[in-house]
């Protein structure tokens, strides 16, 4: 998932960065680094933890400088170390800082081409640090000496389209020549550009989201199209080129379930008006399969759920009550590593309302179901404040199959509905009946809101992976990795050599 952030100002950007990421703090909450760049040297601070608890007044004022970007993140397996947080730096050439939302389906094959044949050292098992080497690595290939232009960076961009396989939004500043920001060839994860005219001059911010430029005072211009690249001189000018060869836009799915805020647009299409458009269509379902006079109340479980259990009450006909008061000081339960902490932080962060459940046929609506640890305790939580009977609902259809372009659920044994029938999964979260959204439905729920949508990423939940290279022994390989989170380079080496025998799905 990730929030990363890219700034050209005028004026100093330290605490423009800062704030971007605090509108994106939604999308991580594990770590934070902003890096700067004042002349031809770099400044930056990183840690573990939330953006206003890793920057310090003193960390503030050392990151002087009118360009910089920065990225939250979130936790995945293996990945809690301090070194993993980003931005990544790397001195050759010309010295590049680099943020990364997304995955590398090839990283493993990418790791030993770097090790063997471009003769680079990686320090950690981020494949963020190996697309930044991978960026550095054709940016030289296309330089001559000291001499940078646009059209080089963009033949680079090009190559490393060619190389590197999954998801990628990234933000990079080169030393002394500007902000570099490009996007994978399938669009997977989002990117857009804003700007603000100022009696300086123009500024130009990149972000995840539309919410982090509109918040700031930034215009937002548009998407960064799938495959393109936009380069910012540190003079301010911009220029852009499409640097794949067959881009096609695939924006994931989870983005408008989850991930982003209702009050962003990703690709022409807004994230409220999706939701509410899941709400609509889940009405029918729920029509389908519950008699009338069956529920007596509708209730969301905030936050994410709300404007779909809204609408889906209002099609209904049925009274819509909030029954959960959330404690907004505790983090996304989806997103915490590890079982035991989620299901105790279920607790902490909502509350239930007793006089609102009590003798009441409760209707409760999630936005999705994925380990359903959350579930069973909010239903647990239900049943303890007096509901009769709590039906569940889910805004999105089953999550089956493994995430592998960004989002921390890459083992099957860990999804509730991987291998299970609804009813099945039912009796797991000890509901008394559970409604799921169709995959279609969910698509069209996006393409309405935007008709030029007409791919939509959900591998999560209709096993279609985009970007062709996924196969069962690859998801394996993922599962074994996440077991054992630091292979050494013969680990490496022999899971990806099996990968090449085992050929794609």
């Amino acid at each position: 998932m990730c929030g990363i952030v890219g700034v050209v100002s005028n004026s100093p950007v330290n605490q423009l960065l800062y704030d971007a990421l605090l509108l994106l703090q939604h999308r991580g909450q594990d770590a934070a680094g902003i890096a700067t760049s004042h002349g031809n040297k770099f400044a930056m601070h990183k840690a573990n933890g939330l953006v206003k608890d890793v920057f310090r007044t003193r960390n503030m004022r050392s990151l002087p400088g009118n360009v910089g970007i920065g990225q939250v993140r979130y936790p995945t397996a293996g990945s809690t170390s301090e070194e993993e947080a980003q931005p990544f730096y790397v001195n050759a050439p010309f010295g590049i800082v680099l943020a990364h939302n997304g995955n590398l389906t090839n990283a493993a094959e990418l790791k030993i081409e770097l090790f063997k044949n471009d003769m680079r050292h990686l320090n950690t098992d981020s494949d963020s640090e190996v697309l930044l080497n991978i960026l550095a690595h054709q940016i030289q290939e296309v330089s001559s000496g000291y001499s940078l232009d646009p059209a080089a960076l963009f033949r680079a961009v090009a190559m490393l389209h060619r190389r590197v396989r999954g998801s990628y939004a990234v933000v990079a500043h080169i030393a002394g020549y500007g902000l570099l920001a490009f996007r994978d060839p399938y669009g997977i994860r989002p990117l857009c550009l804003g700007i603000s005219r100022t009696e300086k001059g123009t500024e130009y911010m990149l972000a995840s989201e539309s919410v982090a430029l509109e918040g700031l005072g930034f215009k937002f211009v548009r998407d960064v199209d799938p495959g393109e690249a936009i380069f910012i001189d540190v003079d301010g000018q911009m220029f852009n080129e499409q640097c794949a060869e067959n881009p096609t836009l695939n924006p994931c799915a989870f983005e408008y379930v989850y991930l982003a805020r209702p009050d962003s647009i990703i690709d022409g299409a807004s994230v409220y008006l999706t939701r509410l458009k899941m709400g609509e269509y889940l009405a029918e379902k729920v029509r389908s399969q519950i008699s009338d006079g069956e529920i007596d109340v509708v209730m969301p479980i905030p936050d994410s759920s709300r404007p779909s259990a809204m609408e889906l009450a209002l099609k209904l006909n049925l009274n819509y009550r909030e029954g959960f008061i959330k404690n907004r000081y505790i983090g996304r339960t989806f997103m915490m590593p590890g079982q035991a902490i989620r299901k105790k932080s279920v607790r902490q962060k909502l509350n239930a309302i007793g006089s609102e459940f009590k003798g009441k046929s409760v209707l409760l609506v999630d936005d999705s179901i994925v380990r359903g640890t959350t579930s069973r305790e909010i239903v647990q939580m239900a049943r303890e404040s007096g509901a009769r009977r709590v039906i569940f609902a889910s805004a999105a259809p089953p999550v089956q199959f493994p995430n592998v372009y960004g989002i921390d659920m890459p083992t099957r044994s860990e999804l509730i509905a991987y291998g299970r029938s609804v009813d099945e999964v039912c009796r797991e979260i000890t509901a008394d009946a559970l409604v799921y959204q169709d995959v279609d439905a969910m698509k069209r729920s996006i393409s309405d809101v935007n008709p030029a949508l007409r791919s939509i990423e959900a591998s999560c939940f209709d096993g279609h992976y985009i970007t062709g290279d996924v196969s069962s022994a690859y998801l394996d390989s993922l599962e074994m990795a996440r077991n054992s989170p630091r292979p050494d380079m013969e680990d490496i080496l022999r899971s990806q050599l099996n990968l090449n025998l085992a050929g794609t799905d």
